[in-house]
């Protein structure tokens, strides 16, 4: 533990730094290559398991059965349907099968002949019949919904952060969270489920909060950005990103621990499909989400800011001052030169004279406020100090004798 509170004492003071800015190229390119093969996956694999609730179909529930060999139903199911049957065990012991057939004769029959083969009654066996309107119906809110979260969030993002370049940043980071998540599920062949899609949309928000608190700091450093300083634009997004490296983590692993335990008693423990569904999404998205925001994001936005002109000129003057000769500033910084000009000059001066204005000693001071020259003339003063009033004679008491 005392090594991990060094390292991250060492990274919020910047004696130790990951270079995650200086790297981007090499994220974006792994990025790049996980969108792609995410993408492809499907078309590869013929498609996302889609449950039951987006296809249609009959779903059967065998109660107390004399065995639990799944191999039963699916040989039963295939005489009725050339789609395979999908076929679990629940927690209770239950066999659960899935079969693409709607057709009410059907379903009586197999109904009948899954009773049989498992040995138990026709009233130990439940069917539940499933549109494909219904699922299309749950797509539909989906996508709505996705489509007014990133609206708003995108809205808010760049009203909070005055920047439009964070909000676009953070997007493309939540694109990438979705689209390689969806790919695991391509490439595993998980079933996609209702629940599924709930945990989809929980891991944008999720995923957001933690990028918010690293752009949250980027802001803060990135404000002291001057040609007085030492540090380039890129240099304080990366310090930023080390200052709050140890919290993603530790914030990672919090929610992942309690979705992984809930993951495990869903599928092996209890057999409970939700469960399973919504933390299996959720399990992979909080750690695609992490190292987004780590990877992507926080680099995105820097390789953003940094082609604008005003950054790109204070880089210049930073590598300068820093030792760097001027050929060197220029090339790291675009390849071209960008002096400041008078009016720019001017006009910087002036914001920091505004910004922390000097107390200069009073004009007016008289030699009786020698012990405090520091104290400021009003602005409504007139050039020469008013003279001070007389005081009033004070008035005879009865104590006081008159001179006759």
């Amino acid at each position: 533990m005392s090594g991990l509170r060094t390292l991250g004492n060492d990274l919020h003071t910047g004696e130790r730094s990951f270079n995650f800015v200086g790297r981007a190229k090499i994220w974006f390119l792994i990025a790049l290559i996980g969108i792609a093969i995410s993408v492809a996956a499907p078309f590869l694999r013929g498609g996302l398991e889609l449950g039951i609730e987006f296809t249609g179909g009959s779903e059967f529930t065998v109660s107390s059965p004399a065995t639990k060999d799944q191999q039963i139903a699916t040989e039963v199911a295939s005489h009725y349907s050339a789609t395979p049957a999908r076929v679990s065990t629940l927690g209770d012991g239950s066999i659960r099968v899935q079969t693409d057939t709607s057709d009410p004769t059907v379903t009586n029959q197999l109904h009948d002949e899954l009773a049989t083969a498992y040995g138990t009654s026709s009233e130990q066996v439940a069917v539940s019949l499933i549109g494909p309107s219904w699922g299309q119906d749950i797509t539909r809110q989906m996508l709505i919904g996705l489509g007014v979260f990133l609206a708003l969030a995108a809205v808010l993002m760049a009203a909070y952060f005055r920047t439009w370049k964070i909000s676009l940043a953070a997007i493309l980071a939540l694109f990438h969270d979705l689209i390689l998540t969806m790919g695991v599920y391509a490439l595993t062949g998980f079933e996609v489920t209702p629940a599924t899609v709930i945990g989809f949309l929980t891991i944008l928000g999720y995923s957001l909060y933690d990028t918010i608190v690293v752009f949250d700091r980027v802001r803060e450093q990135t404000a002291t950005h001057s040609p007085d300083q030492r540090h380039t634009f890129a240099e304080l997004v990366n310090l930023a990103i080390n200052q709050t490296l140890m919290r993603s983590i530790n914030t990672s692993v919090v929610a992942v621990l309690p979705v992984a335990a809930i993951l495990f008693i869903g599928a092996f423990l209890m057999g409970a499909g939700t469960l399973r569904d919504i933390s299996l999404a959720l399990f992979i998205g909080i750690l695609v989400g992490a190292v987004s925001t780590i990877f992507l994001a926080a680099p995105l936005y820097a390789v953003l800011r940094s082609s604008e002109t005003s950054i790109r000129r204070i880089d210049q003057a930073v590598r300068i001052r820093r030792g760097e000769s001027e050929s060197d500033a220029i090339a790291k910084t675009g390849g071209k030169e960008l002096k400041t000009t008078k009016e720019q000059d001017e006009a910087t001066a002036k914001l920091k004279a505004e910004s922390v204005a000097p107390i200069e000693p009073s004009e007016h001071a008289s030699s009786a406020d020698a012990d405090n020259p520091w104290e400021l003339a009003d602005a409504d003063d007139e050039d020469e100090a008013e003279p001070a009033p007389k005081p009033r004679p004070k008035k005879a008491t009865k104590r006081t004798k008159r001179r006759r």
